[in-house]
């Protein structure tokens, strides 16, 4: 892909950001200069994202972070129009509860709920949720899931007789704001997961990837839809060091793995290896190999967070002109949707959306999101009638 072709894709990106709730700070695998997962500053993220003119913000799921569900809910009655994005856990949760749960906080929201539909991870972790499905049938598991919960929010009484989940009379008895649900997003780079994408979720997600990957990756998921008769969207998830100055950029990150030691690598690694069944965190891990000298996997991306940190691992790292022209080139694959971090989550909220969202289009587009959101207000009225070295996300 070549940044010819990529620029004629001009049109703004769905710009999402992310609520740091197992902790923040400005260097990964240490307890210097961190920030504890407090509230209070989960809401000066979420209010500067709010008006510097992010569409929403992602919420981590997992034993180190606190509750998703109810960390959003306290943000979302401090801030306007920022969407919610947060997890949806098959198996953790039973899909009637799941659904009332949904209808409330969209309700409350007025309408500001998406679903991040979770159902991999650490399997150590998930054993103390008392999951102790293999791989894939966890994402067998969630089909069922999916299937009640969409059925209760469409407002049937549903019996269901299945290999996982056994019902009769299920309701739920309010209704969202968005119908027939709140939209679903989903990221999981086996064949299973992929399938479960395709036939249940409306975003596939995934992970900062060189160009050739996420674009097979996107191809294969385009196909499997195409073969369902369904459309899908896509997005990433991915952390930024955006810098005026290329050098600056380069320094900042190497800041930020400077207090990470080798033996940390190494555990992590281990870890990585032995400890995870997750497709996508074995792609990320195989992108640096463990190895601090090879963390450059392709132009302006860098592996180095994913030296310690679990889930996304890459960064884009460079100039305003260098990351827009490598977004522009994931956006000509068919990503419309970043979901954006950096450390600390605070101070970086504002360097990406002033160095980035000007040459991104974003300023304008939230002035036309503010102006619809107000609209919709009026029209709908209230309801429409840890550590850093361990964190997830």
């Amino acid at each position: 892909m070549t940044a010819g072709n990529a620029a004629g894709r001009t049109e703004p990106l769905n710009f999402f950001w992310f609520i740091p709730t197992h902790g923040d700070g400005t260097y990964l695998g240490t307890e210097h200069l961190s920030r504890r997962p407090e509230f209070r500053y989960f809401k000066q993220v979420a209010i500067a994202a709010d008006e510097l003119g992010f569409e929403g913000v992602l919420l981590p799921t997992g034993q180190s972070c606190e509750d998703s569900w109810i960390t959003a809910t306290g943000l979302s009655v401090v801030t306007e129009r920022l969407k919610y994005l947060v997890a949806l856990r098959p198996g953790v949760t039973s899909p009637t509860f799941a659904a009332r749960q949904t209808a409330a906080l969209d309700r409350l929201s007025n309408g500001r709920l998406l679903l991040n539909v979770v159902v991999g991870g650490n399997p150590t972790e998930l054993a103390g949720d008392g999951i102790f499905l293999s791989h894939d049938e966890r994402y067998q598991q969630a089909a069922e899931f999916l299937d009640i919960w969409k059925r209760l929010l469409a407002g049937e009484t549903v019996d269901f007789d299945g290999k996982y989940y056994n019902l009769k009379g299920a309701r739920s008895d309010f209704p969202t704001v968005g119908q027939p649900h709140p939209p679903l997003y989903f990221g999981g780079s086996s064949e299973a997961g992929q399938d479960l994408a395709v036939d249940a979720t409306d975003m596939y997600l995934t992970w900062g990837e060189p160009l050739e990957q996420v674009k097979e990756k996107i191809d294969t998921v385009r196909a499997k839809a195409a073969r369902t008769g369904r459309r899908i969207r896509f997005g990433m998830r991915i952390h930024f060091i955006v810098r005026e100055d290329e050098d600056d950029a380069w320094r900042a990150a190497d800041r930020l793995i400077a207090h990470i030691s080798d033996d940390q690598i190494e555990r992590s690694w281990q870890r990585f290896q032995k400890e995870m069944d997750s497709v996508g965190q074995r792609r990320q891990a195989a992108l640096h190999g463990g190895r601090r000298d090879k963390l450059l996997v392709a132009p302006n991306l860098w592996a180095g967070v994913g030296l310690v940190r679990t889930g996304v691992g890459t960064a884009l790292v460079g100039t305003p002109a260098q990351i827009v022209e490598r977004l522009r080139e994931y956006q000509a694959l068919g990503i419309d949707t970043i979901i954006g971090s950096g450390y600390p989550h605070l101070e970086e909220a504002y360097r990406v959306a002033e160095l980035l969202f000007p040459l991104l289009g974003i300023d304008a587009n939230r002035r036309q999101g503010l102006r619809d959101s107000v609209a919709n207000e009026f029209a709908v009225g209230d309801y429409g009638g840890s550590k850093l070295a361990n964190a997830a996300g």
